[in-house]
């Protein structure tokens, strides 16, 4: 099985690469996770537990982090054993870099600020065996998409959780109201309903001089 994938996250490189080094965060973010427990220089003992198909089965195992160049990613090569449903092994590389990454030097001194953020690259290759490899790799593939997607899904909402909503967002969030209002004050000033200048207004009778 091969998967490839880019996410924009909006939390800094920085940010994203200390969660993505962080055993607890990996714990609660990856679906099923019971353990993820340092064990030795970039080695960890995880647990989960997985469903594919008609197949579940608890998966123990290790992964291990190597070619690590902070924060701009690294490699990490993984395997777990699920007891009769099979097993499963592999490698994946993640890639973090900046959204403004791609700013020429020449642009620096005149580009407007940078959105918050960055990208994430993932890459991985995987065998299976046992009775999971048996299912199809459709079926395969199908689970492994969905676990990834859920994955970001807590991996994004935790960042959230932890730093706020990225600032083009929050700035959205911010404008909205007044430009709703902006347009309702425009609409009713359409339809005689809005406030008018008082040299438009009508003279009340009995009142002229």
């Amino acid at each position: 099985m091969e998967m490839l994938g880019n996410r924009r996250l909006g939390v800094t490189q920085q940010q994203a690469w200390e969660a993505l080094n962080d055993p607890e965060t990996l714990k609660k973010c990856i679906p099923g996770c019971d353990k993820f427990e340092l064990t030795g220089d970039n080695q960890y003992s995880v647990a989960l537990a997985l469903k594919i198909g008609p197949v579940s089965a608890k998966f123990s195992g290790k992964v291990m982090l190597s070619d690590i160049v902070a924060p701009d990613g690294y490699k990490l090569t993984f395997e777990g054993q699920g007891g009769v449903a099979g097993f499963a092994k592999g490698s994946s590389s993640v890639t973090l870099r900046p959204l403004d990454g791609a700013a020429n030097a020449d642009a620096e001194a005149t580009a407007a600020p940078s959105p918050a953020g960055c990208e994430l690259d993932y890459t991985v290759q995987a065998q299976v065996g046992g009775k999971i490899a048996q299912l199809g790799q459709r079926l395969i593939d199908g689970a492994a998409k969905s676990t990834a997607d859920d994955f970001f899904k807590r991996f994004e909402a935790e960042m959230q959780s932890r730093y706020g909503p990225p600032p083009a967002a929050a700035e959205e969030t911010a404008e909205a109201p007044a430009e709703k209002a902006g347009v309702m004050s425009g609409l009713m000033k359409k339809i005689g309903l809005g406030k008018k200048d008082d040299k438009d207004a009508p003279a009340v009778p009995g009142n002229e001089s």
